[in-house]
């Protein structure tokens, strides 16, 4: 996958999109026991110039999360890691994964999206007590 058209054209044919942006696109990944979980593709440019793709999905509210836990986290992931962004303009944690374009093929794109959706869920019912909000 070369482009941002392509990475849509794939996830579109895939997933019903609930946002559909310029470099932006988003959409509920099914997962199991009738659960979900929101998926944010986004492309952003390095410092190289090159392009990149971002995987990302909200888990809950930053408020009284304790960061240490969190870098510990990012420390024991081979995929994906936490980070915090707005959303609705209030502080939210992610679960998020940055990818080359130049490297990224459809099935891994498939395999990041499922690994990626499968434990933000995980880890939105452990902050949520079991709640399916995102």
């Amino acid at each position: 996958m070369q482009s941002f058209e392509q990475i849509r054209s794939h996830a579109g044919n895939l997933h019903a999109l609930r946002t559909n942006d310029p470099y932006l696109i988003s959409f509920d990944l099914t997962l199991a026991h009738g659960r979900h979980q929101g998926i944010y593709l986004a492309e952003m440019e390095g410092d190289d110039g090159l392009k990149y793709l971002r995987v990302s999905t909200p888990i809950g509210p930053a408020t009284g999360v304790d960061a240490t836990r969190c870098m510990r986290f990012n420390w024991e992931q081979r995929t994906g890691y936490l980070a915090i962004s707005d959303l609705d303009g209030s502080p939210y944690l992610h679960l998020i994964e940055n990818r080359p374009y130049q490297l990224l093929q459809a099935n891994e794109l498939d395999r990041l999206i499922k690994e990626l959706g499968q434990l933000g869920d995980r880890l939105e019912q452990a902050l949520s007590t079991g709640g399916d909000a995102f």
